[in-house]
């Protein structure tokens, strides 16, 4: 593609960004026979009958990592609650931790092979891309977004055990989560719990470790400001925001947590120090645990409590806490459905979230398909239905694995140099801090809309998004011919896209249409396609239909038509 028709597709993107999402929902003069809108509302099912190509297709929009035709006709067939239950009755397969244990036979300062340590972005990436449990993988990815352990601490068994466990959990109890969560041997070597220890006589070189303690509150349940039911926050007589809790709350719940160490008795390589994939303990070393009395945001913790007796007190606090249903429900809503929901959208989410109807608290099967069915999530599967406000950004990963699924790859592609198919702007479970890849309050430049995903679509993602086709293909100096061997490792289904090519514009402008764009691609998209199509030259090797049709994908997928999902 020339530097030219590049610039002209990042302005066209960019200047999404600036209108806040505006320009991803086709008008009512661009598609002039919309779909029919769906049932499938929190009030009943709908009947398969009645979902619509375009309301399943944005449908698989919000419960997998992108569209596939099998996905968009099971939707279509089972009806959106059916198919929810069903993708809950799946078994729980975890990542196989057993090749991640090869880097034991490394040295704390041998050169790891770059194969292994990506073995955890490889592995999630294949399901991602080619895997059925979609709905639990798309959940586990929320999660991990918010309870952030991140893959930069530690070693790579323990980053296979974190993720697994999110996995296990993603359908489970929110408080059953974060006591899992709480000794995790990963999650204790990131946040530093596995350090956190009382100063006392006996133990000089010990020292209190707030870090797990803070990060429980303000970033995992519930957050820094006191919410309503809607999650907006409140506020005093002044005006002024109400504080959650108080650094000596935070001090207090870091001596809650004191205590928890590793199993050291086994002898174990040097690279499992952490005793990966094992719970830690309660030490049974006296100094290195506060037994004394505590209160938390006025939760009394009587002395004398074990250290297990205090972690459970601590997550049941939390689970009581009136912040914690909305401040949850919002972060899910925002990762599956739409950035910027409203208030009552929140509530009702936090309802499901207090009270699944049978008295359980944070019953994560219950939320997830509250947020799913909810009127407001649904009310754009008629795209004359939508709202400005609906809608999220695909952030990096979203959109790459969407492109390989819309090319009915079975795995995740390799680039020509031998990295994996998704842009360095976003590597999974690699955030550079506990705040995770952006925050869930940012807003779209010059607006007051939620927008958080719009702080990793800079040029340097536009960049990979246009280039990621052309990076998994390979040149040939004799031929000067273009060749895909990784999309075909992969299992794409290259052929249909180069003999649609081949036929006419608008045979390739039909599929793309109904791969990518819910069967209503956008009229202006459509022309521009065909007239780049139609050019005597165009960039491409004129005879090899196939690098023009992976070309013209790179770039439709690159408008705000592809990269905002309304």
């Amino acid at each position: 593609m020339t530097n030219h028709r590049v610039a002209t597709a990042a302005a066209v993107v960019l200047s999404c960004l600036l209108v806040a999402c505006g320009g991803g929902k086709p008008t009512a003069s661009e598609s002039p026979s919309p779909p029919s809108p769906s049932a499938g509302q929190v009030a009943g099912p709908a009947a398969a009958s009645r979902v619509s190509f375009y309301a399943a297709s944005r449908f698989a929009e919000q419960v997998s990592f992108g569209a596939t035709p099998a996905l968009v006709a099971e939707v279509q067939a089972k009806g959106y609650e059916k198919w929810i239950d069903d993708q809950f009755a799946l078994p729980i397969v975890p990542i196989d931790i057993k090749p991640a244990e090869a880097i034991y036979a490394y040295g704390p300062n041998d050169q790891v092979p770059q194969e292994l340590m990506n073995y955890l972005e490889r592995e999630f990436g294949h399901r991602a891309v080619g895997g059925n449990d979609q709905l639990r993988m798309r959940v586990t990815w929320s999660l991990s977004q918010f309870i952030v352990a991140a893959a930069t601490k530690g070693e790579l068994p323990g980053w296979v055990n974190w993720v697994n466990l999110l996995h296990r959990h993603a359908f489970g109890r929110y408080g059953e989560l974060l006591r899992e969560a709480s000794v995790d041997s990963h999650m204790g070597t990131y946040l530093d719990n596995d350090q956190n220890r009382p100063k006392s006589a006996e133990c000089q070189h010990c020292a209190p470790n707030e870090n797990y303690a803070r990060e429980l509150m303000q970033l995992f349940t519930v957050g820094v400001l006191k919410l309503n039911a809607d999650g907006t926050p409140q506020r005093d007589s002044r005006g002024r925001y109400i504080e959650t809790y108080t650094q000596g709350d935070v001090e207090e719940l870091a001596r809650v947590l004191t205590g928890w160490t590793r199993e050291y008795t086994s002898p174990r390589p040097p690279r499992n120090w952490g005793n990966w994939g094992k719970p830690m303990i309660p030490s049974t070393w006296p100094p290195e645990r506060d037994a004394g009395r505590k209160v938390v945001m006025g939760k009394v913790f009587p002395a004398g409590q074990s250290t297990t007796k205090d972690l459970d007190d601590a997550i049941a606090m939390l689970m009581a806490h009136p912040n914690i249903a909305p401040f949850v429900s919002l972060r899910l809503i925002q990762h599956l459905v739409k950035s910027d929901p409203s208030p009552a959208y929140v509530a009702r989410v936090g309802a499901q979230f207090r009270n699944n109807g049978q008295g359980v608290a944070g019953d994560l099967k219950a939320v997830v398909k509250a947020v799913l069915l909810d009127p407001e999530a649904r009310r754009g599967d008629n795209p004359n239905g939508a709202a400005p406000a609906d809608g999220k950004f695909r952030e990096p990963f979203l959109h790459n694995m969407a492109l390989w699924r819309g090319l009915n790859c079975t795995n995740l592609p390799r680039t020509n140099w031998g990295g994996l198919g998704f842009s360095g702007t976003q590597q999974p479970f690699r955030q550079s801090s506990v705040f995770s890849f952006y925050a869930p309050t940012d807003r779209a430049p010059g607006s007051n809309l939620l927008a958080p995903e719009q702080r990793l679509l800079t040029a340097e993602d536009l960049r990979n998004r246009l280039s990621l086709m052309e990076s998994s293909s390979t040149w040939s100096q004799q031929t000067h011919t273009r060749s895909y061997p990784n999309l075909e490792a992969a299992g794409c289904d290259v052929e249909q896209w180069r003999a649609a090519f081949a036929t006419s514009p608008r045979a390739f402008n039909d599929l793309l249409s109904v791969r990518y764009f819910r069967g209503v691609m956008p009229p202006t998209l459509r022309s521009n396609i065909e007239q780049i199509m139609r050019e005597p030259w165009p960039p491409w090797n004129k005879e090899d239909p196939l690098e023009g049709a992976m070309r013209m994908i790179g770039f439709a997928l690159a408008t705000p038509y592809f990269g905002v999902s309304k």
